[in-house]
């Protein structure tokens, strides 16, 4: 693990089911994604009565996906840590069909989904996105104008459309 690592609260409790859908998930997607489990904290007895998690029950699961180093901790329902959108991951996609294996795997939420952006079913926010895109808006206004005009309105984005945007 790096020593920069992101650390996703889970107020269900299901930090380990995350983890391990991602794992599954980036290493069944197309292109060049990888991901690997790293350790596992068990909850010890001295934490039981403040946490209100058992002895042994997962505290902590950890990933590294992508290169990127994650912990998923299963803190307990605090609402102050309860997760939305203000905090997303961005997967950065070559082809159509990585952004659709990406979208059928993370976007659980359509109420949430809008350029790009969806929510999976443990509540974490992805970006979807072709790496082309940032190349795009950088180019000059009038691309940017035209590209940002195009993918405004779609949920699940598309990759021909921006490109031919951005031409």
């Amino acid at each position: 693990m790096s020593k920069l690592i992101t650390c996703i609260w889970f107020v269900n409790n299901d930090g380990a089911e995350a983890i391990n859908y991602y794992i599954d998930t980036f290493n069944a997607a197309p292109g060049e994604h990888s991901a690997k489990l790293g350790d596992i904290t068990k909850s010890p007895k001295a934490s039981e009565e403040v946490s209100g998690r058992p002895e042994g029950s997962v505290l902590t699961a950890e990933a590294e996906i992508d290169g990127i180093s994650f912990m998923a901790l299963n803190g307990g329902p605090m609402e102050q840590f309860r997760l939305n959108g203000g905090t997303s991951y961005i997967v950065e996609c070559e082809t159509q069909a990585e952004i659709d294996f990406f979208w059928e795997k993370l976007s659980a939420v359509p109420e949430a989904e809008q350029c790009g952006w969806c929510t999976d079913k443990f509540g974490v926010t992805w970006q979807i996105v072709p790496r082309i895109l940032d190349e795009l808006m950088r180019r000059d206004p009038q691309t940017a104008d035209r590209v940002t005009a195009a993918f405004m309105p779609m949920k699940k984005l598309d990759l021909e459309t921006i490109r031919k945007a951005g031409e």
